[in-house]
């Protein structure tokens, strides 16, 4: 077997305006890394740049899509948020602007009909199992397009879209499934098991190498040492702890198992910057002018051949 190219592209909304533009910077120096790419992952707004990627897309056509198009998916109305109390009782937006636009791009495109092959991370809130013997209970859920038993290539990407990007209290469950970045906000190790998996990726572990993306991020903490925290002290900072904690942990476990086959890309923010708020587009823009590269680009250079 020769080199097996995985791309994995973290969730964050907006902010993955971010990694569009890197990835542009990155194509500069290294014409042709997506069309290495062996497998797409992807998680919430990164579950949409591998499918588009997976699909043909370029950074360039990305990064305008983020652009041109976040105005429609990132809308709300003053009739809807009398509805919701505000978003007490109802998401942010509707996904009606995001299936819009998935639909201009996509279609009736299956993932059984994209070039490569994909893994998108999604939480299914009921697994409603055909057996009796089976157990009914939520689990995570990763769309692929590898052929098999568990195939998952007759799913529409528009539907696997908007699955992956269903982000609690911004948008509205989708079929039954919400925001992957609750299980896996970076999906490398997830990816990195289904390149090994016999049954579907089938390679060598010395044959995989593995570029993981971030959408930024902006470094917390908690300065309670022995706090006797409750439900309304842990309400706020508990869903970026949990999500945040498991992209490390994806990171840690990729670059013990892979070692130099393994690279991050992590940008810090001076300040943080929310999945909806467009107007940080500029700032996002500028950052990722920013982020010095050249290691990446020499590690591509010897791992992405």
């Amino acid at each position: 077997m020769g080199a097996y190219h995985v791309l994995s592209i973290d969730g964050g909304g907006i902010r993955g305006v971010l990694t569009a533009r890197l990835l542009q910077r990155l194509e500069a120096e290294r014409p042709g890394i997506l069309r290495k790419v062996d497998l797409f992952a992807g998680t919430s707004t990164g579950g949409l740049l591998a499918l588009g990627f997976a699909a043909g897309w370029t950074p360039e056509q990305a990064l305008a899509l983020y652009q041109k198009q976040g105005t429609r998916v990132f809308i709300d109305s003053s009739l809807d948020d009398l509805k919701d109390l505000g978003n007490a009782v109802g998401a942010e937006y509707d996904s009606c602007g995001l299936k819009e636009v998935l639909f201009e791009i996509f279609g009736d495109m299956r993932l059984g009909d994209l070039p490569k092959k994909v893994l998108i991370s999604t939480f299914d809130l009921d697994n409603r199992p055909a057996s009796t013997t089976k157990r009914r209970t939520w689990k995570p859920k990763f769309f692929h397009n590898y052929p098999g038993p568990d195939s998952d290539a007759h799913e529409l990407v528009v539907d696997v879209g908007l699955r992956t990007s269903a982000a609690p209290s911004y948008f509205p469950i989708y079929q039954g499934y919400i925001d992957g970045g609750l299980v896996a906000g970076n999906p490398a190790m997830c990816a990195l098991a289904q390149a090994l998996d016999p049954g579907t990726g089938g390679q060598r572990l010395v044959d995989v190498a593995l570029l993981s993306l971030s959408t930024g991020r902006y470094p917390r903490f908690l300065e309670s040492e022995n706090g006797d925290w409750g439900w309304v002290q842990w309400a706020r900072p508990l869903i970026d702890l949990v999500m945040e904690g498991m992209s490390d942990v994806a990171d840690y476990q990729c670059a013990r198992v892979l070692g130099r086959r393994y690279h991050r890309l992590d940008p810090e923010f001076a300040e943080p910057i929310s999945l909806d708020d467009l107007t940080r587009i500029p700032d996002l823009l500028d950052i990722a002018e920013r982020v010095p590269l050249e290691h990446s680009v020499q590690w591509l250079s010897r791992y992405f051949r």
